[in-house]
């Protein structure tokens, strides 16, 4: 059997092939399918949370599968919605289920949650409103003939490029988000649509006018590509979680020290603080092990805690992908020797230096103590 470091860094290493595989098994295959061709029906939290194959499967791709049997739990945290900062998803202390309620957003979107698109619906609602605001007639025969132009064509736009080709469509979005005088600087929207949002640094993020933000939010090329103009949370970005679910029980079914890696190394670029560390037992307990903390440190005042994190660890370097792959490589080759999947004799002899099949190897162990803890 491989070392928990070895069988770490296969999977991580071609993520997208491991990912492939886990598409093309028969059983996430078919219920895949079945999710795809259904969760567009579903028009209310009723008819989401009856259709158990439906539910099970939205809230495998969340991490929440052991939760699926608590509908009235689950039931209100879709009522209240997240647009609250007080609303019951948002008070828990698991964040997984306020993300949930994010994805299936009945409470703002209501029969539209499983189909809205920013670039679509909901551009076209702030077309309306803009235009009502100006102090035209909505229900006028040249905004209803603008509106269906709009609504059939965009979903056809690929990529930035292609928007900022159709004058038609890009007057339309922009107009929608107010931004109509701007809509000669190409060059400038060219580079708000290119660096997107994700990057706080972004050019749309650094801008004053917020505008520029939520446009380059709604037509997000940067982020998904071609499916910008047709994405929806609740359809092929929970496919998407739940293909990376499935990898990681499937990963732990062999090794949990190999499921925890992978865990972590998808959550920690959302980390911004200890404190969500030990919200999360599967991300304390990579931590604890890093830092060759006991487990009874958990039981530690939470303050106390974070304090002894804080002193140990950066936050900011769990963003910086070379530093997270330093830090996971300690975490797995500590987790090798806490919980060994070789024979002892064969480990004890590569920790001194013999072939090294398995186990950790003495240059790991000399490259693990120059690490930053």
């Amino acid at each position: 059997m491989l070392n928990t470091y070895t069988s770490y860094q296969m999977i991580a290493k071609d993520l997208g092939k491991a990912l492939d595989r886990v598409e093309a098994q028969p059983i996430v295959e078919r219920e895949t399918e079945y999710y795809l061709k259904n969760i567009t029906k579903v028009k209310s939290i009723d008819e989401f949370i009856k259709n158990d194959r439906l539910f099970k499967y939205a809230m495998k791709s969340h991490g929440l599968e052991d939760m699926a049997y608590a509908k009235a739990f689950m039931k209100k945290a879709l009522k209240e919605g997240i647009a609250n900062p007080d609303s019951f998803a948002n008070k828990l202390t698991d964040k997984r289920y306020a993300e949930f309620v994010k994805t299936f957003n009945f409470a703002e979107l209501g029969d539209q949650a499983t189909v809205f698109n920013k670039a679509q619906q909901g551009t076209t609602t702030k077309y309306l409103v803009a235009v009502n605001l100006a102090g035209g007639d909505p229900n006028s025969e040249a905004v209803k003939k603008e509106v269906k132009y709009y609504q059939e064509n965009i979903v056809k736009i690929k990529s930035a490029k292609e928007l900022l080709a159709n004058d038609r469509l890009y007057v339309f979005a922009m107009n929608a988000y107010g931004l109509g005088g701007s809509v000669e600087n190409k060059e400038m929207m060219a580079k708000v649509l290119a660096g997107g949002v994700r990057d706080p640094k972004s050019y749309a993020n650094q801008m004053a006018d917020t505008r520029f933000a939520a446009f380059a939010t709604a037509f997000n090329f940067e982020a998904y590509g071609a499916d910008a103009t047709t994405i929806n949370a609740a359809q092929k970005p929970s496919t998407e979680k739940f293909f990376r679910q499935t990898l990681e029980e499937n990963a732990g079914k062999e090794n949990e020290g190999v499921r925890l890696a992978l865990y972590f190394e998808r959550k920690a670029s959302s980390i911004s603080n200890f404190y969500q560390v030990l919200a999360d037992p599967a991300l304390a307990k990579v931590v604890r092990t890093a830092l060759m903390l006991p487990e009874a440190f958990a039981q530690a005042d939470v303050d106390k805690q974070v304090k002894l994190f804080e002193q140990k660890l950066k936050v900011s370097d769990l963003s910086d992908p070379k530093k997270l792959g330093e830090f996971l490589k300690r975490f797995t080759s500590l987790w090798e020797i806490n919980n060994p999947t070789s024979p002892a004799l064969q480990s004890a002899g590569i920790l001194f230096g013999m072939p090294t099949s398995y186990g950790v190897s003495t240059d790991l162990m000399f490259a693990m103590q120059k690490l930053r803890f």
